[in-house]
């Protein structure tokens, strides 16, 4: 089979290896189109073509256009949920080994994190995590000593302000930490104690705080001193057997190609639906990357507040392009359109593949902790407000309490944020050519494999991260953190 017709309504094909003038990956005319047509893929309009196109001819950017505007009112939409869905009962949940904090999360690491308030200790942090690790090492228990280096805390106002302060909390209560240097300078807009107020209640014995103009002396020794503290304390937790519903994972896609919509993102979309029946929780972003397919997830909405919700978030980030100048549709990348998508609505049908059939059971603004979730009381399907900026909407996914990212690429990244990140190639040949950063194989789908037959080897294969095999991230050492800034530098 040389090239995959998805929806019989389609009057497109996607290559599945190159052909003459059209590389895998991109998109064939079925028939004649007219201009401005409307070109379909996914059964649904992906743009308009912007000059007649003869069949068998390449659609690309060339020749398509968005058709993408401003606002919409949704008016006509109801909430369906999935009322066919099953949920199985927490008994018959499979197992993975973690580690059950105090507050009733389950982490999938036992790391050591020393997190900035302010970027002017970044490298305090960083001179921190590199002693102690000298001193004590990784292992016995631990499994990394990591700083989270960062530019913001100080000369932010409003929003953005807030933002950073709300991220850093998350991560003081995120479970894959089993124990947290907070370490602040003292003079920054982002106060220590006023931070530690944020925090609320915290596991007292897992965190600790250090202001550094407080610091008779060297407040690295310090650190260190306390850092060491943590580290014995976190080298005492074991873990033990615990069900999946304790899981809550993000889903990310970047760097797509024309196959991440036929093979990486419908495998997330089915582990999905598989991880939610079980009783666990996974968390769609990357809101611009939506548009254009937000309908079939409004309509997924498993109560009219929870859609009311979902109109917002697609409105409100409209709102945030429009306010800031810049069209609603104009997203695909350069690598994006190498490898094959050519519009938003094209992107955004294949991106939102990740999210299975599962009902949206609640909606997470930016910074918001699954625990803040009322409405769905943080099971399920979810949607979370961040943009689609990897390294950013990763840390997003992370903080809402997500213990790893599954992030879907068809061009390759070697990034991580600070959960594990474990990639998932769209094609064979992104795999073979970069095993050192993938870390699993999608395109299979394309070559004799089929969904049914690559879910269980997929669950077992985030299973066996869940229980300690490290990513390729972790394994080279990469992990980072970013937060979202839309204001003002003072």
């Amino acid at each position: 089979m040389k090239t995959l017709q998805i929806h019989p309504n389609d009057n497109v094909a996607v290559a599945l290896s190159d052909l003459p003038n059209i590389p895998a990956g991109h998109k064939v005319a079925l028939r004649d189109i007219a201009a401005g047509e409307d070109v379909i893929k996914y059964g649904f309009p992906i743009g308009h073509a912007t000059q007649p196109i003869a069949c068998g001819t390449l659609v690309d950017h060339h020749n398509l256009a968005t058709n993408l505007s401003g606002l919409l009112s949704y008016d006509d939409i109801k909430p369906e949920g999935s009322p066919n869905r099953q949920i199985v009962q927490s008994s018959n949940c499979p197992l993975f080994e973690g580690y059950l904090r105090p507050d009733g999360q389950a982490g999938i690491r036992n790391e050591i994190w020393v997190i900035p308030t302010v970027g002017c200790v970044a490298a305090i942090c960083q001179k921190i995590a590199e002693r102690t690790k000298l001193e004590l090492g990784e292992g016995n228990g631990v499994d990394a000593i990591v700083a989270f280096p960062h530019n913001y805390g100080c000369s932010q106002l409003g929003d953005d302000h807030e933002n950073t302060r709300r991220i850093l909390a998350d991560m003081v209560h995120h479970p894959n930490a089993g124990g947290i240097l907070v370490v602040g300078l003292g003079c920054e807009n982002n106060q220590p104690e006023a931070f530690r107020q944020l925090c609320g209640d915290y596991d007292t014995e897992r965190v600790r705080f250090m202001t550094c103009q407080e610091i008779k002396g060297d407040e690295v020794e310090e650190g260190v001193r306390l850092l060491t503290e943590l580290y014995h304390h976190a080298a005492q937790q074991k873990r033990q057997p615990l069900p999946v519903s304790l899981l809550r994972i993000g889903l990310k896609c970047g760097g797509s190609d024309g196959l991440s919509g036929i093979t990486a993102n419908p495998l997330l979309g089915v582990f999905s639906d598989w991880l939610c029946q079980h009783g666990g929780t996974t968390i769609l972003t990357e809101v611009p990357e939506m548009f254009g397919a937000e309908t079939l997830l409004m309509k997924r909405a498993n109560s009219r507040e929870v859609l009311q919700q979902t109109i917002s978030l697609i409105n409100d980030f409209k709102e945030y392009y429009l306010s800031h100048g810049q069209p609603v549709g104009e997203n695909p990348s350069p690598g994006n359109k190498a490898g094959g998508i050519s519009t938003l609505e094209e992107k955004a049908l294949g991106c939102t593949q990740k999210s299975g059939s599962s009902p949206v059971c609640g909606v997470l603004s930016y910074g918001q902790r699954l625990s803040e979730c009322t409405e769905s009381q943080g099971h399920g399907l979810h949607l979370l407000c961040a943009p689609g900026n990897d390294l950013v909407a990763s840390t997003a996914l992370a903080s809402t309490g997500c213990q790893m990212v599954l992030f879907t690429t068809g061009r390759g990244t070697p990034f991580a944020t600070f959960v594990p990140t474990l990639k998932v190639s769209t094609n064979t040949p992104l795999f073979q050519n970069k095993p050192h950063w993938m870390d699993f194989n999608a395109g299979t789908l394309v070559e004799g494999d089929d969904l049914a037959s690559l879910l269980p080897r997929f669950v077992q294969h985030v299973l066996a991260i869940a229980n300690g095999q490290p990513t390729r991230a972790e394994q080279a050492g990469i992990r980072g953190m970013a937060i979202w800034r839309g204001g003002v530098t003072l």
